[in-house]
């Protein structure tokens, strides 16, 4: 059975006409937030209990070939596995619709603070080559062609230049409060041989150690690594179609999601400009160089 979901849908141009008329206290500005922070823990059950289906769903069908191959003798117990594994499929399919659901809501409610906007803003205004910033949803997208050679997961050197000004950013008072959700994906084309031979074996893995080289790079421009998280999705999130070329090269990027939350878990627009006191900054190991 679906769960349940309260609509949190504000636009920004009606925050911003509350916000210039002063009718909108403190007190319900947090509130939304408050909202917006359920929402993403929602969202987060949902993507668990996906994952887990899914593992399910897999054993069964690995069950079901199995019992298949071997004959007339295993009909009746392969005939019980198989309508498990339609129940599965159903049950993983309903998840599926529910995580998108929610998915489709990030960024609905109130947008980043106006300074943070217009930094990002400008910072994708001189990168165009490089990156896109969506104001409504609050994410940084680093178009991968240009981020990374193909097939690799280092960055390029008009790219570390462009991630170093981003963490400037990240940690202007307007942006420190804010934690971050670093995102790669891929597109459907599988991973060639040279690339397997660098470590990354498929697409999951490509994916998530371009986010994970974008993540170590914050850190070393001093980007707390408690506010951030680094995901893969390979190609399972495309934002264009794979049967073109551009489609490809759209899907093909690193996005970081600058959540509402801080790093307690809090609100980060209840004080979202004020400094944070000072933090000790223990810097991640560098990750190894991966096999050429």
């Amino acid at each position: 059975m679906l769960l349940s979901t309260r609509s949190i849908t504000l636009s920004t141009s009606s925050l911003l006409t509350l916000l210039s008329s002063g009718c909108v206290t403190t007190e319900k500005y947090n509130a939304l937030r408050i909202e917006r922070d359920a929402f993403y823990e929602q969202m987060q059950r949902a993507q668990s209990d996906n994952s887990a289906a899914r593992a399910q769903a897999a054993s069964f069908k690995q069950q079901l070939d199995a019992l298949s191959s071997g004959g007339n003798n295993a009909s009746a117990l392969a005939a019980n596995l198989s309508q498990q594994n339609q129940e599965l499929a159903s049950k993983l399919a309903e998840m599926n619709s529910l995580y998108n659901d929610l998915l489709s809501k990030v960024g609905e409610g109130p947008a980043l603070p106006v300074a943070l906007t217009n930094e990002l803003t400008r910072f994708a205004d001189e990168n165009p080559e490089l990156v896109s910033f969506d104001a409504q949803r609050g994410i940084v997208k680093f178009k991968s062609d240009v981020t990374f050679n193909s097939g690799d997961a280092q960055l390029t050197p008009s790219a570390l230049t462009a991630i170093n000004k981003f963490a400037v950013i990240l940690g202007s008072p307007s942006a420190k409060g804010y934690e971050l959700l670093v995102a790669g994906h891929a597109d459907n084309q599988p991973v060639s041989a040279p690339t397997r031979q660098r470590g990354h074996l498929d697409n999951w893995y490509l994916s998530s150690h371009r986010a994970i080289t974008v993540s170590q790079a914050l850190i070393r421009q001093n980007i707390d690594g408690r506010r951030i998280g680094a995901v893969g999705y390979g190609e399972q999130r495309p934002v264009a179609s794979n049967d073109t070329r551009e489609g490809k090269s759209a899907n093909r990027r690193v996005e970081v999601i600058i959540l509402p939350t801080t790093i307690g878990g809090t609100s980060a627009m209840a004080n979202p400009v004020s400094p944070q006191p000072a933090v000790t900054i223990q810097r991640a190991p560098e990750r190894p160089e991966l096999n050429k």
